[in-house]
């Protein structure tokens, strides 16, 4: 574990530095832009269709489902309960429940948990991630977003829109293949692997070039404790309760609690942009989340091994 954090630490900081340095006058915004849409349309759809095709997709894929989406919907229901009973304004609110709520299941979770758990546990995040994250972040957090934000009439955003991308391609193309029996070709294995070694490394550096603390307030301090503690800790705990009740193996239980109790994801900064959010406190939210991540995860491994 501590290994695993130490190269997150560094590959972040690589790509912190890059908005100071910024190579050939590149800036950080439009290189993240770049790196993300690569990984998101090529590589990533690599590495689903490498993991799942020769996965078995049965009982254990309905398990992760079950943990990712309670989990999710617990810390929501917690966020929305407080910021309710304190009456915090709307785009802070809405800003806070999208932090508290969504795991960074992917982007950090599937870098650090294959380094700690080995390839294995590529399965967990990718199933995580198809089967619970990705599909609430399309419904229940376009849900959020519009009622605590503002948006305008002829807004046509759906729900559905979240399935129309290439990793719910890839996805549904692998679980076809694999329930099918159909074997994987020896040379598109070796190709989907190469692509698939360059998934972890640029999702920490593009990730550190999105981290930031310019938009740091001293009256979000409250704010930031209150999501620190519902992400990286309410959120975790309420997953380990569940998942004795699911009955997760051991072999998956572990990964699946600590991608839970990664740090507030990325994407949530458009949907506070789109819909007029405290991008400035999810922002900080993201970065404080991923640095208190240092500390909260080599503690859920310990609990959990």
């Amino acid at each position: 574990m501590q290994n695993a954090l130490i190269q997150m630490l560094v590959l972040m900081l690589l790509g912190a530095s890059w908005g100071r340095v910024s190579p050939n006058q590149l800036l950080a915004t439009q290189t993240r832009q770049v790196l993300t849409t690569a990984i998101y349309y090529y590589f990533l759809p690599a590495m689903v269709l490498l993991v799942l095709w020769p996965a078995e997709i049965g009982k254990q894929s309905v398990q992760i489902s079950l943990l990712g989406c309670s989990s999710i919907i617990f810390a929501a229901l917690l966020a929305g309960l407080i910021v309710s009973l304190f009456k915090i304004a709307k785009p802070q609110a809405g800003a806070i429940i999208l932090a508290a709520s969504f795991p960074n299941v992917t982007y950090l979770g599937l870098p650090v948990l294959e380094q700690t758990f080995g390839f294995d546990a590529r399965a967990v995040v990718i199933q995580m991630d198809l089967f619970a994250a990705a599909p609430l972040v399309f419904s229940l957090g376009i849900a959020i977003s519009k009622y605590y934000g503002t948006h305008t009439a002829g807004d046509k955003t759906s729900w559905l829109s979240g399935f129309n991308t290439p990793p719910f391609w890839s996805m549904l193309i692998a679980v076809i293949l694999s329930l099918t029996d159909i074997a994987m070709p020896e040379p598109l294995q070796k190709l989907l692997q190469t692509m698939s070694n360059a998934v972890a490394p640029l999702m920490i550096f593009a990730l550190g070039m999105a981290l930031s603390l310019k938009g740091l307030r001293w009256h979000y301090l409250h704010f930031l404790v209150l999501i620190i503690l519902i992400k990286l800790f309410a959120q975790a705990s309420w997953a380990l309760l569940l998942s004795d009740w699911l009955g997760i193996t051991a072999a998956w239980r572990a990964p699946a609690i600590m991608d839970i109790a990664m740090p507030s994801m990325v994407l949530g900064i458009l949907f506070c942009d789109r819909y007029q959010l405290d991008s400035s406190l999810y922002a900080v939210s993201v970065t404080l989340t991923t640095l208190f991540s240092m500390i909260s995860l080599p503690f859920w491994h310990t609990v959990l091994t």
